[in-house]
C-alpha cells in the first residue's frame, strides 16, 4: 500500500486488477474482509469500505452467509471503464501533442507499431507475472 490514495480505494483497485488479470474470475469468491485486513494489516472497517465500493459499482455481490463474489460481466465492465480512462488520460493528450508536432495519425500508428515490435520480448516477460493475494 502507498500514500497516493486512501487505503480503501487501494484495496478496491487491487481487487479490480485481480479481476482484470484473471486472479479472481467471474462468479468466484474473493477473500473476505477479515482475510484482506489481516493480510494487508489494515482495519477491517477499511477493508469493508473498499469492498463496498465494488459492491456499489456492481463488480462484487454478496452471497449471504458465504461471502463476496465477482459479478458476471465484471471483467468486461472494468475493461470498458479502464479503456475509456486510458483514452482520456493518454490517447487524447497523445493526439494533441502529435498534432502540434505535425505527426499524422498514420505516422503515429506506424510509430506505435514499430515501438511495440521493438518492445515485444520485454512485454512477453512481464505478461507472465501475476500478483496474488
Amino acid at each position: 500500500m502507498d500514500d497516493s490514495q486512501p487505503i480503501f480505494r487501494q484495496l478496491a483497485l487491487r481487487i479490480e486488477q485481480g479481476i482484470v488479470d484473471g486472479t479472481y474470475p467471474e462468479e468466484t469468491q474473493v477473500p473476505s474482509t477479515t482475510e484482506f485486513s489481516a493480510f494487508l494489516r489494515i482495519n477491517p472497517a477499511t477493508a469493508n469500505k473498499g469492498i463496498n465500493l465494488l459492491v456499489d459499482a456492481g463488480i462484487l455481490y454478496k452471497k449471504r452467509g458465504i461471502g463476496m463474489f465477482v459479478a458476471h460481466g465484471a471483467r468486461q465492465q472494468l475493461l470498458s471503464s479502464r479503456r475509456e480512462a486510458f483514452t482520456q488520460q493518454y490517447v487524447r493528450p497523445l493526439l494533441a501533442e502529435a498534432a502540434r508536432l505535425e505527426i499524422t495519425p498514420e505516422d503515429l500508428s506506424g510509430m506505435i507499431r514499430r515501438t511495440a515490435a521493438e518492445d515485444a520480448p520485454a512485454a512477453d516477460l512481464t505478461a507472465t507475472a501475476r500478483p496474488t493475494l
